[in-house]
């Protein structure tokens, strides 16, 4: 294995953010680590996590493939509406009062997260009631 490649793959992973959407990244470096993995073997599976970290992050704390299916799943559990005034995105923090959350099922894997529906758009929210996903 080079040790370079090591070295960058490793480098790219530690300086990729792990905030709100740590949770997209942890399962798209595991999947990309895999598929790595299976195409070119250990350093295949270094590059791979790297990158599979990249577009997991990208897609969000759910992931792309996660997201419809939490739409429909919201959609079945008809859940009211939140009236609100204000932006609908990532980092508004919502009223203390008049909103109802609702705990997000262990099989989308966003733990420390809630959700509700804004406006009639699903949310993900931290602690804080602090958005950290809109789910369109």
């Amino acid at each position: 294995m080079n040790i370079k490649t090591l070295l960058a793959a490793s480098a790219i992973a530690l300086s990729l953010p792990l905030a709100a959407q740590a949770q997209g990244l942890v399962r798209g470096a595991e999947r990309g680590a895999q598929e790595g993995a299976d195409a070119a073997g250990p350093v295949g599976a270094i590059v791979g996590g790297a990158v599979g970290a990249a577009t997991g992050t990208v897609g969000g704390i759910l992931g792309v493939d996660d997201r419809p299916r939490f739409r429909q799943y919201v959609a079945r559990e008809r859940r009211s509406s939140f009236d609100y005034s204000g932006d609908v995105r990532v980092g508004t923090v919502l009223p203390s009062s008049g909103v109802t959350y609702y705990d997000v099922p262990a099989e989308y894997g966003a733990r420390g997260t809630r959700y509700t529906v804004i406006n009639d758009r699903p949310v993900l929210v931290d602690r804080s009631s602090r958005i950290v996903e809109v789910i369109d």
